[in-house]
């Protein structure tokens, strides 16, 4: 296997190649990054001089560049993880988002195609995307693979569009594609501009955590490296042309999850000056904001035999600590944003 996995210098990315680099399968493992904002090879020092592993700086966009990599390394494997993903950032300036989650994965797909060709017996295009492609639950039921999409932000509608791409390649071309639509991640090197690591820097630095509207909005949690190794499972064993939802059997409501942060980090760094939940700051809500995310996993237990490792209860408290002894990190990668 020459597996090349994008956006491998990101916050699931470089879990990922943590996970899988030493696998016998693997031979080659290219990361191809552009390293914006949110891609940091401080992230993998402890693989950086593995002989298996190479790095490439090109951005998806560049449909030469992507081809060339491509190319250069005979990929067989890829796992696409490269995105812009935040839907914040995508409400103030939707069009990276367009550029690099449709337009990037059109040129992954024709790079592959192009060098593939007719030869597709061992090979894989496992493309990531999200649940936020299926739009809003109300308070009951899940999404399923069979849930129509519905995405509401400029950033689930470029990966919604991506993943009927992707779709497209397999019915039209042959191309030997799975997809998998997973929840929200948490767990170490995620930047921090998302939920949980926002929280932790707000009660380490004693400033406001804000939460949107209510806080009720509900959203299934899964610890990283327990989506490493689905990653992993379907890349290696799904069936061609499925798609594989990955979920973390955990739903909890945005307010519930910062106050259980604010009381961790009151146990475990007293020194800070407790009474985090004191933090806590409503802010008006953000435009097209989800009620409710959950997943139905039951495909891929089914089918592959996987389920998550970690309870939120471990997984969180392992990401607490991960985020206090790693305040250094933190700081260089703000820096660099």
């Amino acid at each position: 296997m020459n597996l090349l996995v994008t956006g491998g210098a990101g916050f699931i990315g470089s879990n990922l190649i943590h996970h899988v680099i030493d696998r016998p399968e693997v031979t080659r493992l290219v990361n191809l990054d552009c390293l914006t904002y949110a891609g940091h090879l401080e992230n993998l020092e402890r693989v950086a001089k593995n002989p298996k592993y190479a790095f490439e700086k090109v951005d998806l966009r560049d449909k030469q560049a992507v081809l060339d990599v491509v190319t250069k390394h005979d990929i067989t494997h890829v796992l696409h993880l490269a995105a812009d993903t935040h839907v914040d950032r995508s409400i103030t300036g939707p069009g990276d988002f367009i550029s690099t989650n449709i337009v990037g994965t059109f040129n992954l797909l024709e790079a592959v195609r192009g060098h593939w060709g007719a030869s597709l017996d061992g090979k894989r295009f496992h493309h990531v995307s999200t649940d936020e492609v299926y739009g809003s639950l109300g308070a009951t039921g899940f999404f399923t693979e069979e849930t129509p999409y519905a995405p509401n932000s400029p950033y689930s509608a470029s990966k919604a569009s991506s993943d009927l791409l992707v779709r497209a390649y397999h019915h039209t071309y042959g191309l030997p594609v799975v997809t998998t639509n997973c929840s929200n991640n948490y767990g170490p090197f995620q930047f921090p501009e998302k939920l949980i690591p926002v929280i932790i820097e707000s009660v380490c630095t004693r400033k406001a955590i804000p939460v949107y509207g209510d806080g009720m909005n509900v959203r299934d949690w899964l610890y990283v490296r327990d989506h490493a190794e689905a990653l992993w499972q379907v890349l290696t064993r799904g069936k061609l042309g499925e798609t594989y939802n990955v979920g973390g059997h955990n739903e909890w409501a945005n307010i519930r999850i910062v106050e259980l942060i604010c009381d961790l980090m009151d146990e475990f760094a007293p020194h800070l000056g407790g009474e985090s939940r004191k933090l806590i700051t409503y802010v008006k809500d953000r435009p097209g904001h989800d009620r409710r995310y959950a997943i139905d996993a039951g495909k891929i237990q089914r089918e592959l035999g996987w389920t998550p490792a970690h309870t939120f209860e471990s997984g969180i408290r392992e990401t607490i600590q991960w985020y206090l002894n790693n305040q250094e990190w933190v700081k260089r990668v703000k820096k660099k944003a």
